[in-house]
């Protein structure tokens, strides 16, 4: 199954890359972000596989959500899918968007799907089996490391700037590099050992973290809210995240 859910979001990418190099038109929803073809156009693929290889499980995605159409979520595991995460990286051309799958169950992320149809990897990962990234010719599994005594390295949103915030939460703590990502690449870097502490202090939508999420758990990180507490999924009828952070392994 894991196989033909890799193949399904590669296939959502090649669609999202169709439109990439196109002249296309960026609409903006209620909440003010951006929206474009290859957000719906990926996400109709994904939910027409979803519905062909997990019947049974009902899905939440982000353009159907805004559109008012949301399944009923209980105590049984759902998907939340993002068919484009990062639509301001899409747009500024820069290939840090995702297609993201990641299913939750008993509130927490089991397993993950992050696909980077532009740079050509995909990282996914499952509680119990480990996380994995697939390029053009290698696969490797991913671990995250344990912060090195020098300081952490620090990667935030190149899109959703907080600086004040962030410098105040950062307070204290031995930072030796900043790096800047978009989408949800910036848990997958944790993941790869490439970074070690995530913070976000602004909004972000459960479909925006449910896969990479996983991933990076199965690599042996952790996403936290502020307060200490596992970062838990469908919590509300908004689907919106606490503030939190991601980190790798303790020093």
């Amino acid at each position: 199954m894991t196989q033909h859910l890799i193949a399904l979001s590669a296939t959502a990418g090649e669609a999202i890359l169709a439109i990439y190099t196109t002249a296309f038109e960026v609409s903006t929803k209620a909440d003010n972000s951006p929206v474009t073809q290859a957000d719906t156009r990926a996400e109709a693929i994904l939910l027409e596989g979803l519905a062909r290889y997990c019947p049974d499980i009902p899905v939440v995605a982000e353009e159907s959500v805004a559109a008012g159409h949301c399944p009923t979520v209980g105590d049984g595991p759902f998907w939340l899918v993002d068919p484009l995460d990062g639509t301001r990286e899409f747009i500024k051309r820069n290939g840090e968007f995702t297609v993201n799958l990641g299913l939750v169950v008993e509130g927490r992320p089991v397993f993950g799907i992050v696909h980077c149809p532009a740079l050509a990897v995909t990282y996914w990962g499952a509680a119990g089996t480990g996380a994995f990234m697939r390029g053009r010719h290698t696969t490797r599994s991913l671990h995250c490391r344990p912060t090195p005594g020098d300081g952490a390295t620090v990667i935030a949103s190149r899109s959703h700037g907080d600086d004040a915030e962030m410098e105040e939460f950062l307070h204290g703590t031995r930072v030796a590099r900043r790096l800047l990502a978009g989408s949800s690449l910036k848990f997958c870097r944790i993941a790869e050992g490439v970074a070690d502490l995530y913070p976000r202090l602004g909004p972000t939508c459960e479909w925006d973290t449910c896969a990479a999420h996983a991933v990076l758990a199965a690599a042996g990180g952790s996403v936290r809210t502020l307060e200490g507490e596992p970062l838990t999924y469908g919590k509300r009828a908004d689907f919106l995240n606490p503030p939190f952070v991601a980190r790798g392994l303790a020093a």
